[in-house]
């Protein structure tokens, strides 16, 4: 960008500029250039589709001077540890919305897609500022993260995987004195940075066969959420719901550096959502298979995932498993359930006659695990913003159940502490007014010294107790391995 079209563009009106470099990055990968500019309040987001093949871009967050907390009705702005606004809001996604839209950024021809917004989380319990007839959650809150959390991202590295080049973005405010010049020094130091070598760390052995699961505490003890389920299934036979999906937390002492996590997690259990965020207090650390909404050029997408089976040992057993999966009549009406969910919840907010099911329970693998999968589409209406999109979704029915609402007062009634970030949306809200959020599951939340991990899985009137125990300990396993592996060699 010249001088006189960054001119040009400030005269428009719009007050956050992009300046960009592109540069090779054939000798780096995501994760080492994370690290050369790693700090409080910065993230690495990364992606492989299908289990199997890497996404085409990674993104890198500088740290971030600006953070917005919202804890209840408190809505708290911070620039570095000054706090700036302090206010209550009925509804503070409304106040999110509105203060996005301080930020008037103009679309470049030629940069990613993304190039900055707010990236962070909204915590499962953000419906109720929408929905009044739920309750403030009535459990205990332990961890006591905020109930969403929003970094404001101005200046990124975008990684291409697929031409191996970096594409480094910097926000300039043109009000500021010599804006053109200081955003190009900005750019020369970001790129002084990304040429230093990288400090060496140990090497991660993914083969290692004795790796052993920690020992965690758990908030549910088996036989109490076994009784849980029980529970939930008198309330589906009584005609008070036709699914719930219960969740256990287990906790263990974690003193380990938090990105050794996200290493051993993103080699052995690669997925469409691959997150690591330095939020000062905690670290979030996250392998999400599923997608809460995405919403791309007025494009909105849910993809339900429902149904689970291990990976076999052999190709022939993994093979009969999937066949043994797809033939299950209890698995097929949850998915389906699902599915009917999602496309109820993309309606409300779609145009008439838009809403899609593109693809219908196909089966994606994982490293430890395989799931069903569809995808459900449709084009936003007009009048309506990607933030209006999580709304309508937020938490996703493969985290509460249905009818939604109702899943989610049965779950305040039988689990024994609040979720927080848990069945939330961790993901970015972009300047252009895309959206893309993962469901918060297969994640850590590390605080205080101690990693917790959350799972569980959605009950239906044939339900067994003990069969759902064990799944709640299948979808985790690849999160035991990467936590053993991370101590292993951060101890070895």
């Amino acid at each position: 960008m010249t001088f006189e079209q960054f001119t040009r563009l400030a005269e428009a009106g719009y007050n956050r500029i992009p300046l960009s470099r592109q540069t090779l990055a054939d000798l780096d990968t995501p994760l080492s250039i994370y690290l050369k500019l790693a700090g409080q309040y910065s993230y690495l987001l990364e992606s492989v589709q299908g289990g199997e093949k890497w996404g085409r871009y990674s993104i890198i967050g500088l740290p971030c001077r600006t953070r917005l907390t919202v804890r209840g009705q408190q809505v708290q702005v911070y620039e570095d540890d000054k706090l700036l606004e302090n206010l209550h809001a009925d509804d503070p996604l409304v106040f999110i919305e509105q203060f996005k839209a301080r930020y008037r950024v103009p679309d470049i021809a030629g940069l990613p897609r993304f190039n900055g917004g707010l990236v962070g989380y909204f915590g499962y319990d953000s419906l109720r500022y929408t929905e009044k007839t739920l309750n403030p959650c009535p459990n205990p809150d332990p961890l006591g993260t905020p109930d969403i959390l929003l970094l404001v991202s101005e200046a990124v590295v975008v990684f291409d995987n697929l031409s191996g080049t970096l594409h480094s973005i910097v926000l300039v405010d043109p009000a500021q004195p010599n804006a053109f010049a200081e955003g190009q020094k900005r750019l020369d130091a970001l790129q002084q940075q990304l040429s230093q070598p990288l400090v060496a760390r140990t090497a991660i052995d993914p083969s290692q066969p004795n790796t052993k699961t920690p020992e965690f505490r758990a908030s549910f003890a088996r036989e109490d959420y076994e009784q849980a389920v029980r529970r939930i299934k008198e309330y589906i036979l009584a005609g008070d719901c036709m699914q719930v999906v219960p969740s256990q937390r287990m906790s263990i002492a974690f003193n380990h550096a938090p990105i050794d996590l996200y290493r051993a997690l993103r080699c052995i259990n690669p997925t469409p959502y691959l997150y690591f965020l330095d939020l000062g207090a905690f670290q979030i650390v996250g392998s999400s298979p599923e997608v809460l909404v995405r919403v791309e050029n007025g494009e909105v997408t849910v993809r339900p995932i429902a149904g689970t089976r291990p990976r076999g040992k052999t190709p022939d057993e993994d093979l009969a498993l999937e066949r043994e999966l797809l033939a299950d009549d209890k698995e097929l009406a949850e998915h389906l359930m699902l599915i009917d969910l999602g496309r109820n919840d993309v309606g409300r907010i779609a145009e008439t006659g838009s809403v899609h099911l593109t693809e219908k329970m196909v089966i994606e693998r994982y490293s430890n695990v395989m799931h069903i999968v569809s995808n459900v589409s449709g084009r936003l209406k007009a009048e309506l913003s990607a933030l209006d999109a999580l709304k309508a979704i937020l938490p996703a029915g493969t985290l509460s159940g249905a009818p939604k609402l109702r899943a989610m007062q049965i779950i305040d009634e039988l689990e024994p502490v609040k979720r927080g970030i848990y069945g939330g949306a961790v993901g970015y809200f972009a300047w252009n007014g895309n959206l893309d959020t993962a469901i918060a599951i297969r994640t850590a939340i590390i605080k205080d010294g101690e990693l917790h991990i959350q799972g569980g899985g959605g009950i239906v009137a044939d339900s067994v107790p003990a069969t759902e125990w064990e799944e709640t300990i299948n979808k985790r396993r690849a999160m035991f391995r990467a936590i053993a592996l991370a101590c292993e060699f951060a101890d070895g």
